[in-house]
């Protein structure tokens, strides 16, 4: 390995910690450049009035890699809860158990009758290796009743593309695909047993989610409030907004591949147009707390009517009771938005006034509730878009920054539906990869 490689690193959230993380167990100090004026990227987490912690989206660890959950804990010094998950949808004005498919008691007869029915009668039809899209496999695998009623109408709310014009591979186990056992036993049984993937999970007691990385941030010399404006692959230079540049031998790049391409030097017309074609989803989370702590029995809500203005619905308070004040409970709605396919228009007032309006029309929120507290925010990146264009425009973009040398990692870096643990380990082999290069 050369002497003291210059390894620079763009972003700081999961990926760019797990990148500094397996640098420095080789004895290399990278130099990582965030544009944000605070560590974490993605992870990150606020606190407010001193008070109200709120993190930058949902955020649990349920890693099942014992080594990455062990790194977490050291971070925090040990220092977390271990919360046995409890998930619900709200569908209709029905409160139902997650997933719907194995919990439909409660639901009203003509329902419960016409998913059971398809949901039966699919199950001697032949299975396909491979289908079109996702609404295609919704159907295959728990009929058009149950699948146009539920996850396809949830589907758009999230991914604001309809399920016909998404392909499968995110879906990983993502979508539990129960026997009819477990159906017919959900229809009839209110207590039929958890079969969601999450079980537990962990979440720091202290600061927030951005906690896991604790331990991580002085692993590379951190620049806050530096935004990467060029980047010159073949002479290997970063420029900066400020003004600065620098130079690199290996660059490990956290950015969302449509910004990344955006600011690299002679991009072929064909990367461009493949990069244009890549989407994500815009999210604007409203954060509320009020005066009491009784809201809710479930750590997270699926909201499945589109006349609700948010999409789901998490409480974190129940995640760390330091998140609150005692004695207080807190909301975090997450409201989702694409340029391709549902775009925003800016209003985070109007968000707040919708989301305060639909928790009171679903009776979480009470007129006798004092708000203590609220604000909204922007996340300009929130989930990749599965469309059908993405495929083949993620491989192009993707094989392009491998020509040139560019390591790319993370949710955005990789272009895939991973979590927290994946993209540690994301930025851990793009680090890995980097060190190659330089011997």
């Amino acid at each position: 390995m050369k002497n003291n490689p210059n390894i620079v690193i763009i972003g700081s959230g999961m990926a760019g910690s797990g990148a500094a993380y397996h640098l420095s167990q080789n004895g290399v100090k990278a130099k990582m450049y965030e544009m944000n004026k605070h560590y974490g990227g993605q992870t990150s987490s606020f606190t407010f009035e001193g008070k109200y912690v709120f993190d930058n989206g949902p955020h649990l660890s349920f890693t099942s890699d014992a080594r990455i959950r062990e790194l977490f804990a050291d971070s925090i010094e040990q220092d977390f809860h271990t919360i046995p998950v409890k998930v619900n949808n709200y569908w209709n004005g029905h409160w139902v158990k997650h997933p719907a498919i194995a919990h439909m008691n409660g639901l009203p007869a003509d329902v419960i009758t016409k998913c059971l029915t398809d949901f039966v009668n699919i199950q001697n039809l032949p299975t396909k290796e491979t289908y079109d899209n996702y609404g295609e496999w919704l159907i295959a695998t728990y009929g058009e009743t149950f699948a146009r009623w539920f996850p396809m109408r949830y589907g758009q709310r999230y991914h604001t593309c309809p399920a016909e014009k998404m392909n499968l591979s995110w879906l990983g186990n993502r979508l539990y695909k129960p026997k009819v056992e477990e159906v017919l036993n959900g229809a009839i049984n209110k207590e039929a047993p958890n079969v969601h993937y999450v079980q537990e999970c962990r979440y720091p007691k202290n600061g927030g989610y951005v906690s896991y990385l604790n331990k991580f941030k002085d692993l590379a010399e951190v620049h806050l409030d530096h935004t990467v404006s060029a980047i010159d692959s073949k002479n290997k230079k970063l420029s900066f907004t400020n003004g600065t540049t620098i130079d690199f031998d290996q660059l490990i790049s956290t950015m969302p591949l449509p910004e990344l391409i955006k600011i690299l030097d002679n991009v072929p017309e064909d990367v461009r147009a493949a990069a244009e074609l890549l989407s994500a989803s815009t999210c604007v989370l409203v954060n509320i707390v009020i005066d009491r702590e009784d809201i809710s029995d479930y750590h997270w809500t699926y909201f499945y009517d589109e006349d609700f203005s948010f999409t789901r619905l998490s409480f974190p308070h129940m995640q760390a009771a330091n998140n609150v004040p005692k004695g207080c409970g807190s909301f975090q709605a997450e409201h989702y938005y694409s340029k391709k396919y549902r775009p925003f228009n800016g209003d985070l007032a109007k968000a707040i006034v919708d989301t305060k309006a639909d928790l009171m029309r679903c009776g979480l929120l009470k007129e006798s509730d004092k708000i203590l507290f609220e604000n909204a925010w922007v996340l300009d990146y929130a989930n990749v878009i599965f469309d059908l264009d993405e495929p083949t425009a993620s491989k192009t973009v993707l094989n392009y920054l491998d020509q040139i040398g560019i390591l790319s990692a993370g949710r955005y870096g990789d272009w895939g539906y991973i979590w927290t643990d994946q993209s540690f380990a994301s930025g851990e082999n793009a680090a890995k990869k980097a060190l190659q290069l330089t011997k």
